[in-house]
């Protein structure tokens, strides 16, 4: 077969295109009102389904090579490489030993093998973001407070950010931030926790530079799954947290327990029986019956000097993958067994009536033993709660789409979610009773694919990334307490439509104009992707997501097959999924027979010739490349240009192109759009998050003018603010107390004036100012103050200062002269109780007191 490149991969899937063009058309009334309506989505489908099919006739090593090669990047778009420091690498390898103890030491097999990196390797990053945003914060000096770490995907074992960069340039684009990507260790070579040690090593550096308060994170498919692990790391170690986190359709049960897997894929590109692959040295490992002979083998081909078996010898010798052990005994029912937690033991699973054991390596990411690792499915999570808000974006037609829903619910409602109380640790409980639940927007996308942004030339696309855009600005306007203006560009991003999707099209456009109006474009309709956030109700924002963009209610919990499952039956292998591995598993063991002898053959020179020693107690797994190193090898990385994944790329990035272009052409007024007082309302605010784990926030002080530009703001949208119009004066004051004495009342150069009791009037050097913010909305002090105190014609002033104010609401000279006499001085500010005795604080009078006053004179 031709090797995996841009030559051979066009020839592969040029038939899948012409035959979807024909059948798109062809079958037209059946795909209305589903995402493959448009035919760019679905021939963007059916190309990455005709892909990963194509490449699972070839070597792990050579996807992982095609996926990783240099893209080049438009000129509009600015790149910068950075090596990550081997402190942090240090750091970041004792707090994941610490957090997996002595006892996930063990099963991972040490705590040396996957700090190993290859020779003259280190671990890179890349910062992405618009040039022109670079341009203004050079210019303003503005080291940035939009910062989104992204995890790519690509099942733990390919992709890269040279790949995903097309998607990290949308974000950086509609969210006006810098994109930082670390280049993680991908499996089998590096399984299970060499990525997860490399991320947080990222992280870490990141902190070097900047304010939790300004990052938040984001992953798609394995990469969601992987900020999932490490939040929960960052959280139980005292890590700052970031100020968010986006999981896009994140894989979050290695153990495929949930209903949807077994389910129709017909909506999905993810291989219905797993990822199989043409057998390499890289992938897959050998069982361990054929390791015992591999050995023996090694061992005779030393002492007979050199002789060694032939391929065709060592097929025959060859162990089957599969056991069948003795049926179940009368009276055991086991429609499926919890995977094994010692490294010692096999997964078993009962089909048909008859215990089967697999000896052979499932997922590509860890070992069968460790497949319902808290860090590796982290579903398996004692609890979810103590994590930063959460978006959770669900493509309704992908496979995982259960174990996402569940992941969603679990965050929000740990103790409803617990593991069953057999399954905890006292470490777990302790976990459980600790933490708050966890604020989550879930959004299921009508029969949206995996990752539906990898076809961001797509309508559906458009809608998810504004979701995106929306949710990371809220988390950050929240963590920093300021307003974060973004990209409001409905009117200048636009997706074309082929020839054939007129009707289409037509439809979109309509849809489009009603929204524009007002009016509902469906039943039920609560909004539109991308709308400022609403209420927040039991910690959760609970959306279905049509491909138009329109929010409507997701149905109850008792109506989702994830949420309907019995606890332990999480993380449990299930009869059918493993069906289909094995059944495709003998079909490349008999396909490509030849070839896996070919690998063994090798194993046995290498194991001759002999393998670099790791320490006493190192057993790294199978695939590790660190325990399989032959003595005196050169394992230096080579990189290479794919015209393949440029053009990809460059289709990818042709919709960002044309949306800049008519950006530049729009006029340069910004249109600024100001987020309700009832936006979020409900989620907990981040200075209770902040408590887990001490951090300080860093105001946004300093904003560009772009056009087409809407402000997002945190006004206690999770409702956890203490301060509303109903709030008792006894409580403000004793808010006020709190204030004074933790301020430290200096001003810095990033110091943000401090407020009144009802956080409208702000202070400068004590002195209040004579105005409140956002005037048009009543104060909670002034709502308070209006209804207790009717003044007379000869009442006194309402200010604290006893400020004179004249008829148009100016201070009076004398006052303005005295306010800039203290501003030159640098008056402190008065305490609470000195300011309450001065003479010039109005005094409101007891009315029955009033009354009975005037009765007597």
């Amino acid at each position: 077969m031709n090797r995996l490149n841009t030559t051979s991969v066009s020839l592969a899937v040029t038939p899948t295109v012409v035959s979807t063009l024909f059948s798109h058309y062809l079958n037209r009334k059946s795909l209305k009102e589903r995402p493959t309506a448009h035919l760019s989505y679905d021939g963007g489908l059916h190309l990455i389904r005709s892909f990963l099919d194509f490449a699972s006739h070839h070597t792990v090593e050579e996807l992982q090579a095609f996926t990783s090669q240099w893209v080049p990047h438009p000129q509009w778009v600015k790149v910068d490489e950075v090596t990550i420091p081997a402190e942090n690498l240090t750091r970041s390898a004792e707090l994941l030993a610490r957090e997996l103890g002595p006892d996930g030491i063990r099963r991972v097999g040490g705590r040396r093998w996957w700090q190993w990196r290859k020779s003259k390797s280190s671990l890179q990053a890349e910062w992405i973001e618009m040039r022109s945003d670079a341009n203004q914060r050079k210019k303003s000096g503005d080291p940035g407070k939009r910062v989104m770490m992204y995890i790519h995907g690509g099942a733990y074992f390919f992709g890269s950010v040279d790949e995903h960069r097309y998607q990290m340039q949308r974000h950086a684009r509609k969210l006006e931030a810098r994109v930082f990507a670390p280049k993680y260790r991908l499996a089998p070579q590096f399984p299970f926790p060499c990525g997860l040690q490399d991320c947080l090593a990222a992280y870490l550096h990141l902190l070097t530079t900047q304010d939790p308060s300004t990052i938040v994170m984001a992953g798609d498919s394995a990469g969601g799954g992987m900020v999932v692990a490490l939040l929960c790391v960052m959280r139980d170690q005292g890590i700052p947290l970031p100020a968010g986190a986006i999981l896009i359709s994140p894989w979050v049960d290695l153990t495929h327990s949930f209903p949807s897997v077994a389910g129709d894929t017909s909506f999905d590109y993810i291989p219905r029986s797993g990822f199989h692959h043409k057998p390499s040295r890289a992938w897959p490992p050998p069982n361990d019956d054929d390791v015992a002979m591999l050995q023996d083998e090694a061992k005779r081909t030393n002492t007979q000097a050199g002789k060694s078996l032939k391929s065709s010898e060592l097929e025959e010798k060859r162990q089957p993958p599969v056991v069948a052990k003795d049926k179940a005994s009368s009276g055991e029912q086991l429609g499926s067994v919890r995977v094994s937690t010692d490294m010692d033991q096999f997964l078993s699973v009962m089909i048909g009536g008859e215990l089967v054991t697999v000896k052979d390596q499932i997922q590509v990411y860890t070992t069968n033993a460790l497949l319902s690792h808290p860090l590796v499915s982290p579903v398996m999570q004692p609890t979810l709660g103590g994590l930063p808000p959460l978006l959770i974006l669900v493509g309704g037609g992908e496979v995982l789409r259960d174990e996402q829903i569940y992941l969603a619910h679990k965050c929000a409602n740990p103790a409803k979610y617990a593991p069953p109380a057999g399954m905890l640790t006292d470490r777990g409980r302790e976990l459980l009773q600790k933490y708050k639940p966890t604020d989550v927007q879930l959004q299921v996308w009508d029969d949206l694919c995996h990752v539906a942004p990898t076809l961001s030339f797509t309508k559906p696309a458009k809608y998810m990334y504004r979701s995106i855009s929306q949710f990371g600005a809220w988390a950050l306007a929240r963590a920093q307490k300021t307003g974060i203006e973004i990209m409001d560009d409905d009117d200048i991003s636009i997706i074309t439509s082929s020839s054939l999707d007129t009707e289409v099209a037509d439809e979109d456009r309509k849809q489009d104009e009603e929204t524009k109006r007002g009016r509902q474009t469906a039943p039920g309709q609560i909004g539109k992707a991308g709308d400022p956030l609403p209420p927040f109700k039991k910690h959760m924002i609970r959306q279905r997501v049509t491909r138009h963009g329109v929010t409507l209610p997701l149905v109850q919990e008792s109506e989702l097959p994830g949420c309907s499952m019995e606890p332990t039956a999480v993380g449990v292998i299930k009869e059918g999924p493993i069906k289909k591995w094995m059944a495709a598993k003998r079909q490349w063991d008999s396909r490509y027979s030849a070839e896996k002898a070919k690998v063994h053959k090798k194993i046995v020179k290498d194991m001759a010739r002999g393998l670099q020693d790791l320490g006493p107690g190192e057993r790294p797994p199978p695939s590790a490349l660190a325990g399989r190193r032959p003595i005196g090898s050169d394992l230096a990385e080579r990189r290479a240009k794919s015209m393949g994944l440029a053009l990809w790329s460059l289709w990818g990035s042709k919709h960002d192109e044309a949306t800049v272009e008519r950006e530049q052409k729009a006029d340069q007024q910004p249109e600024v759009q100001a987020v309700t007082g009832d936006e979020g309302r409900g989620a907990r605010s981040f200075g209770d998050i902040e408590a887990q784990q001490p951090s300080s926030a860093v105001a946004d002080g300093t904003s560009r003018n772009r056009s087409r530009r809407r402000t997002v703001v945190d006004e206690n949208q999770t409702g956890t603010d203490p301060v509303n119009e109903n709030t008792p004066v006894a409580m403000l004051l004793d808010i006020r107390r709190e204030k004074e004495a933790s301020g430290a009342g200096m001003l810095s150069s990033n110091y943000v004036p401090e407020t009144g009791v009802a956080g409208k009037r702000p202070f400068i050097d004590g002195i209040a100012l004579p105005f409140t913010l956002k005037k048009d909305a009543k104060t909670a002090s002034m709502v308070t103050l209006n209804s207790a105190v009717t003044p007379g014609t000869s009442s006194r002033s309402m200010s604290p200062a006893g400020s004179r104010m004249d008829a148009s609401g100016r201070p009076d000279p004398e006052d303005a002269s005295k306010a800039e006499q203290m501003l030159a001085s640098r008056t402190a500010r008065p305490d609470l109780e000195s300011l309450m005795a001065a003479e010039t604080v109005p005094q409101v009078e007891n009315e029955k007191e009033k009354g009975g006053a005037a009765g007597a004179s």
